[in-house]
């Protein structure tokens, strides 16, 4: 059984630390926050050590596995340190999600992994449901055929003042883009505009609230993403849509519901998770994910084939930095592979 710490006692942390109670592979035996109110209240909710410094607990408890939920400027600032400490502690690392808004430290981070052979992988929890998965099985068994388009939609209501004018594309995209490259493979180009909600622009808040991306995908399909922070979160919270020359594949939520349309024929088949036993609601997704990479780590699974590995957060992020840097250009199209800093 793996022995697990959590660093960062925030809202996500704490659901990371429950999931982990619940995880037949893992036993939590550490907590750790800057903040001495969080890092005690959450020892004594979950029976463990608590820290005020990663380096010291690492040393001390010697876990197998860490998971990094600091938050930060644009919510990931906060993650190099303790993962890189992490890592060079010998622990195998789930971070929370976006991996770095520096892609430096990203690549850094992914590459030290690499290099001691190590588990890394970014929580990105919409792809880890029997929706999703199901999904996926229909596209492995030829059911969509050679891909053409996607098209994905993701709204979640923040409708506070954010740290940052890029800040919703950074925090909320990595999901969204993951979910594409999950089925459509790697974006070669992006084209993006983007607007600050009218409720915003009357409050003085600088950021891009809403925003529209055309891409362009390595084999040649094209896709659209859709995102937004200006609409209260409902349901639905996202929709995506994957099509091909056999079928198309719609979700509404990654979690609720997978529908497949086959070509030439009005039959469908659909999977929707039950309201009873099994997935619930959104916070499920993140039992799901935790508990997966956890049995992932002790069945011995290579550190390049981890679902969900660190290196797909990366790359979901440099897309991101190559829809802001469309927006800085006026919209022109950007290729990723130039969206570097």
């Amino acid at each position: 059984m793996l022995k697990v710490c959590v660093i960062g006692m925030g809202a996500i942390g704490n659901i990371h630390a429950k999931a982990y109670l619940g995880c037949p592979d893992a036993k939590l035996i550490g907590v750790c926050d800057i903040r001495e109110d969080r890092a005690k209240a959450a020892g004594e909710k979950y029976n463990a050590q608590y820290f005020l410094d990663a380096e010291e607990m690492l040393k001390k408890l010697k876990p197998d596995l860490c998971s990094v939920t600091t938050g930060g400027f644009e919510y990931s600032s906060d993650h190099y340190m303790p993962t890189m400490q992490a890592l060079n502690a010998g622990c195998h690392v789930l971070g929370e999600k976006p991996i770095s808004n520096n892609l430096e430290h990203a690549l850094e981070m992914v590459e030290t992994a690499e290099k001691y052979g190590l588990c890394y992988a970014i929580n990105l929890n919409h792809r880890f449901t029997p929706a999703a998965r199901q999904a996926k099985r229909w596209q492995n068994d030829g059911r969509i055929g050679d891909l053409l388009f996607c098209n994905m939609s993701l709204w979640i209501g923040k409708l506070m003042p954010l740290d940052s004018v890029y800040y919703q594309l950074k925090a909320l995209n990595p999901h969204s883009v993951d979910i594409m490259r999950y089925f459509m493979g790697d974006i070669e180009e992006v084209q993006c505009y983007a607007m600050t909600a009218p409720n915003r622009i009357e409050e003085g808040t600088k950021i891009y609230s809403t925003t529209s991306v055309n891409m362009k995908f390595a084999n040649g399909a094209v896709g659209h993403l859709t995102s937004s922070y200006d609409i209260v979160r409902g349901h639905p919270m996202e929709r995506c849509e994957v099509a091909g020359i056999s079928g198309r594949v719609v979700f509404e939520d990654m979690w609720r519901q997978a529908t497949l349309y086959p070509a030439e024929t009005y039959l469908k088949e659909q999977y929707t998770n039950p309201v009873f036993g099994g997935f619930r609601d959104f916070d499920d997704t993140f039992i799901d994910r935790i508990h997966s990479f956890a049995r992932e780590i002790n069945s011995g699974v290579k550190p390049g084939e981890i679902d969900g590995k660190a290196r797909d957060g990366l790359e979901a992020s440099r897309v991101i930095h190559a829809a802001i840097e469309s927006i800085k250009n006026g919209g022109n199209p950007v290729r990723v592979k130039n969206a570097v800093k």
